[in-house]
C-alpha cells in the first residue's frame, strides 16, 4: 500500500467545499421555492462547512504541490494560476460561511428574511464559479488531457 502524501491529503479535502458549495447552492434555491425554513438555515450550515474546511484545504496546498512537481504532466504554469484562484476562492469561501453563520445566528428561532436567503444565494453563485475555478485549474496541474488545447504545450 502506497503511504499517503500531502498531495492525497489534499486532494481529498480539495472535494468537500467544493460539494458543500453545490449541495449548499441547491438546498437554499429548494428551501426558497419550497419556503422551507429548514432546508435554507441547512443550506446557509453547508456554506459554514465549505469555509471551514476550505481552509485546510488551502494550507495543504503548497505542501502538495512539493510532490509532484517534475512528474510527467506536471505545468508550473498553471500550478501558479491554481494557487492565486485559490487565494481569491478562499476569500470569497470564508466570506460566505461568516455571513452564512451571522444568519444562523440572527435568524435563530425564526425564519430567514427572503431577501438574506437570495443575497445568500446570489453570494454562493459567485463563490461557486471561483471554487470551480479553481478545482478546474488544480486538474490541470497535471492532467494535460484536462487543459485547453492552447495550455498544452508548455
Amino acid at each position: 500500500m502506497n503511504p499517503v502524501t500531502a498531495a492525497h491529503i489534499h486532494l481529498f479535502l480539495c472535494h468537500v467545499p467544493v460539494m458543500a458549495i453545490v449541495f449548499g447552492l441547491g438546498g437554499l434555491a429548494f428551501g426558497l421555492w419550497r419556503g422551507s425554513r429548514e432546508i435554507q438555515k441547512a443550506a446557509l450550515g453547508m456554506f459554514i462547512v465549505a469555509a471551514v474546511l476550505a481552509v485546510p484545504s488551502y494550507l495543504t496546498g503548497e505542501p502538495a504541490s512539493g510532490t509532484i512537481k517534475g512528474l510527467p504532466g506536471f505545468s508550473e504554469r498553471i500550478l501558479e494560476q491554481h494557487q492565486a484562484a485559490a487565494g481569491v476562492a478562499l476569500a470569497g469561501c470564508i466570506t460566505l460561511g461568516i455571513v452564512a453563520l451571522a444568519g444562523l445566528i440572527h435568524y435563530r428561532g425564526r425564519a430567514v428574511a427572503g431577501w438574506f436567503s437570495v443575497l445568500l444565494l446570489v453570494a454562493a453563485l459567485v463563490v461557486g464559479v471561483l471554487i470551480a475555478r479553481t478545482a478546474n485549474l488544480g486538474g490541470q496541474v497535471r492532467h494535460s488531457e484536462i487543459r485547453p488545447y492552447d495550455a498544452q504545450a508548455e
